[in-house]
């Protein structure tokens, strides 16, 4: 489970890697660029801890563990998972013995390896602020969750360090999201420097109700001046078609062979 953590879409891999590339790269004010280097490193430091109590809690999971574990059907179904007084007794992984001699893998609870497409680094840092406090919020989310699956002390010393990191980081990201706003309301849309005259006005503050239901338009994105400070909200409780176009698609180049638009006789010769 704390694979998930480590390698997971929302693990700490997946919040270093995003918080260096946005440091390294950043073209913005200084210390900005410091601020997500801190955090970048740091997280490094996180990435660690928990690769170490993987291989730390895997020196207690010998491989003839696993192996009576599988001899059971039900508790082998699930790698010699089960639920011992309300709490979660995971089996390991057979990764863990065969890949990493009972080490931790860049990789999430399932073995599915750590992907660097869950890398964020777009050059535009109030993006990317919006970005690491999703990050953050995620593995919070998570790491809280098997915060309560486990009794053992140290295991919960680490996660409620982590935990309180993350409120930090958080906290640090929504902080920079409300400075580098303040710049000016204008900067609430991203990118914020493509001129608004060129996009189509007509439907850049209308909120569109696409479903039978109509009780979104209870909330605060229905009515009122935008956060952006540029439009009023306007709610369409039927939104209707603003274009002719059907989307209908022309003949496709016979050479490709698409289906045809009408039947071709067996025996046709051309």
């Amino acid at each position: 489970m704390l694979q998930e953590p480590l390698g997971g879409q929302w693990g700490e891999m997946s919040v270093m890697m995003p918080h260096l590339f946005q440091g390294w790269n950043c073209r913005g004010p200084q210390k900005y660029k410091d601020m997500i280097m801190d955090i970048g490193t740091e997280e490094i430091a996180h990435v660690e801890m928990l690769a170490t109590m993987i291989a730390r809690l895997l020196e207690n999971s010998p491989v003839e563990a696993q192996e009576d574990a599988a001899r059971n059907s039900v508790v082998g179904a699930v790698l010699g998972g089960s639920w011992v007084e309300d709490v979660i007794v995971a089996g390991m992984n057979p990764q863990h013995a065969l890949v990493s001699g009972s080490g931790a893998m860049p990789a999430d609870s399932v073995g599915y390896p750590w992907n660097a497409k869950y890398t964020i680094a777009s050059g535009n840092l109030l993006a990317d602020f919006r970005f690491n406090v999703t990050a953050e919020g995620q593995g919070r989310l998570q790491v809280s969750r098997l915060f309560n699956l486990t009794n053992d002390p140290g295991v919960k010393r680490m996660l409620a360090f982590m935990i309180a990191r993350d409120t930090m980081h958080q906290n640090q990201c929504l902080a920079a999201i409300e400075e580098t706003a303040a710049n000016g309301p204008e900067e609430t849309p991203v990118p914020s420097n493509f001129p608004q005259s060129l996009e189509d006005g007509r439907v850049s503050y209308q909120f569109w109700n696409c479903s039978e239901d109509t009780e979104s338009s209870e909330g605060r994105w229905s009515a009122g001046t935008t956060p952006d400070g540029e439009g009023t909200f306007e709610y369409l409780a039927s939104p209707q078609p603003i274009s002719s176009d059907e989307g209908q698609l022309n003949a496709v180049d016979p050479r490709l062979y698409g289906t045809p638009t009408h039947p071709v006789p067996k025996t046709a010769k051309e």
